[in-house]
């Protein structure tokens, strides 16, 4: 069968990541001939006029903005040509994917291939299920990598029940991130009706809330975006909940997710201080989040709705994973030791936030509440988990970034 045919029977791989833009340089006609008739047969690829010679000079010009998303690169007219070429297409265009395109299957010449910036070393005739694969590769990655270019990490925080401290927590959180880690930090404040982060953070002057904004999700840019958001002097971003005389938008939990797949991108990590409750709208936070953290105290009824959040969770198929238990105002002399308050709940004990009630109450008064008192313990505290956090999202974007095309091979 030859290489018109076998073109022509080709399926487009399902990857569902939009069009994948190619060129060539040098390639033989026979080739060609075959990428075009791929082209054809698969609705994927989106082809760019080839260029017949080695051309070095002016890479960025002849190459295109933007460049292409995949290069086939001929390596059998001139090995140390194509090898030059692919060194300045990569330093030019680090996004586009050089594939080696030879008859040749020497390992010198496929490491050297390699080194000069070739993701993929392809041989002549091409073959098909080869070529399916290389460019169905580079078609996920392009999703991934635009899934997770500037994209947030949501951290929802719950009270097993009221006055456990959630809000406390995650205002000194937000802080810490923003401030310690230079991170771009959002903290919603989903309570519909007093919340206090704004009030803690001592923002007190706003003109929107965060159910008007989630009413608003269809009309919603950036511009309009910042007549919602208040700016805490340590770079943590605000948007506040409704005052306790407003009557809250009611919203659609579908509608919430909506507004954070809005505001993913514009942020490092995203942090929401809901309600206490078994409702839809923390169902669909705990579905939704990356993580989500469950904030109980050392007395029996908080005890008892930690275990009520885990059953109805289950129930409802949440994912359990990414569920964390933080014992608030820990104190070793507490009647309830860890021990047992891990036996009732069934669960570890992810972070335990030390009992300093009094100094709290200063945080929340003072002007500069962190700087004035970042060598308390329950700073220190925090000041670890911040990091955890953060540390994590840093592994997360060297893990998206280092694995390279070859990576989606080991999934």
């Amino acid at each position: 069968m030859n290489l018109m045919k076998k073109a022509n029977q080709f399926s487009p791989p399902r990857v569902g990541a939009g069009p994948v833009s190619l060129t060539s340089i040098g390639l033989d006609d026979e080739t060609w001939e075959f990428v075009k008739r791929f082209a054809e047969s698969v609705p994927m690829v989106r082809l760019r006029p080839p260029l017949p010679t080695y051309h070095q000079e002016d890479v960025p010009g002849w190459i295109g903005n933007p460049p292409p998303d995949i290069c086939l690169l001929d390596f059998d007219k001139n090995p140390s040509n194509a090898s030059i070429l692919a060194e300045r297409i990569h330093a030019s265009a680090p996004e586009t994917f050089i594939f080696a395109i030879s008859s040749e299957t020497q390992s010198e010449l496929i490491i050297e291939a390699m080194r000069s910036g070739c993701s993929e070393y392809l041989r002549k005739p091409l073959g098909r299920e080869e070529f399916l694969n290389s460019l169905a590769r580079v078609s996920v990655r392009k999703k991934e990598e635009k899934k997770a270019a500037h994209t947030a990490e949501v951290l929802t925080f719950i009270g097993a029940k009221g006055g456990c401290g959630v809000t406390t927590l995650v205002t000194l959180l937000g802080t810490l991130m923003a401030k310690d880690h230079s991170k771009r930090v959002l903290l919603i404040d989903l309570h519909p009706d007093f919340g206090d982060a704004g009030l803690y953070l001592r923002l007190t002057k706003y003109r929107h809330h965060s159910f008007e904004l989630v009413a608003n999700i269809d009309r919603l840019d950036t511009e309009f975006l910042q007549s919602f958001v208040v700016h805490h002097a340590s770079g943590l971003d605000v948007i506040p909940a409704p005052e306790g005389q407003e009557t809250a938008h009611e919203v659609l939990p579908a509608d919430i997710v909506k507004a954070l797949e809005f505001l993913r991108p514009l942020y490092d990590l995203i942090l929401v201080d809901s309600a206490v409750g078994l409702t839809e709208r923390n169902l669909e936070l705990v579905r939704y989040s990356d993580q989500v953290f469950i904030v109980t105290v050392a007395e029996v009824s908080a005890l008892r709705n930690v275990v009520r959040h885990l059953e109805y969770f289950g129930v409802k198929q949440a994912r359990q994973e990414t569920i964390r238990i933080v014992l608030n105002r820990h104190n070793r002399r507490d009647p309830i030791s860890e021990a047992d308050i891990e036996k009732a709940i069934r669960r570890k004990i992810f972070w335990k936030v030390p009992n300093q009630y009094s100094q709290v109450v200063k945080l929340i008064n003072s002007e500069n509440s962190v700087l004035n008192f970042s060598n308390t313990e329950i700073i220190r505290s925090l000041q670890q988990w911040a990091g955890m956090i953060t540390n994590r999202r840093v592994r997360l974007e060297g893990k998206k970034d280092t694995n390279g095309i070859f990576g989606f091979l080991n999934r």
